[in-house]
């Protein structure tokens, strides 16, 4: 079961909502930023301290400079906002518990009803085989008594027609056994060949 789609994004629907939850409960804690600059700091463009009129006295200047601002955010009050968050996070992680219950549900009902039909199939298809087995034979004295002299050819063409029905409902019924195989295998997400 933990292979079929439907489940595992259940599973990561739920465990998504947990960690909004989580993040929205963050809300309550103090926040700390950081911001750094660096780049050009001055009303005149120079690169490595060049400037098209030197400064007297020889000195260079540089245009380059960085800055750093630090912020640190107390959530002290601001009108229940903190708290909704935290309370609509959590009513969507119980929606989505529910949803992979539900999920977990549907897909054993399914594989029940799934399996019953597959198992009722292959069932079905023995007795198909035997008489598919039994119609060719059937077809083989036909023949032979024909061959003869002991039978006419209609016999002959009603095994013939017998025959190819049996074979006929013998393939219908092993394709509505891989068919329903196969959509048990879809569901569980478990692919193997019989």
């Amino acid at each position: 079961m933990p292979n079929s789609p439907k489940i595992r994004a259940a599973l990561a629907a739920t465990q998504a909502a947990a960690h909004e939850v989580n993040a929205a409960r963050a809300g309550y804690l103090p926040s700390v930023t950081l911001d750094y600059f660096y780049g050009i700091d001055a009303p005149q463009y120079a690169v490595n301290g060049f400037t098209p009129t030197p400064p007297p006295n020889g000195t260079r200047y540089s245009n380059l400079g960085y800055s750093a601002v630090a912020a640190l955010n107390l959530p002290i009050w601001n009108w229940g906002a903190t708290q909704s968050r935290v309370r609509a996070a959590e009513l969507e992680r119980d929606q989505a518990k529910r949803e992979l219950s539900f999920a977990q549900r549907k897909l054993l009902a399914e594989m029940r009803s799934l399996y019953s039909e597959a198992e009722t199939a292959l069932n079905e298809l023995a007795g198909l085989q035997r008489s598919a087995e039994l119609s060719e034979e059937s077809l083989r004295l036909t023949t032979m008594r024909y061959q003869g002299g002991e039978a006419t050819v209609l016999e002959v063409v009603d095994a013939q027609t017998t025959f190819a029905q049996a074979s006929a409902a013998y393939q219908d019924g092993a394709v509505r056994y891989r068919v329903a195989l196969a959509s048990l295998q879809t569901l569980t997400g478990v692919l193997t060949t019989p």
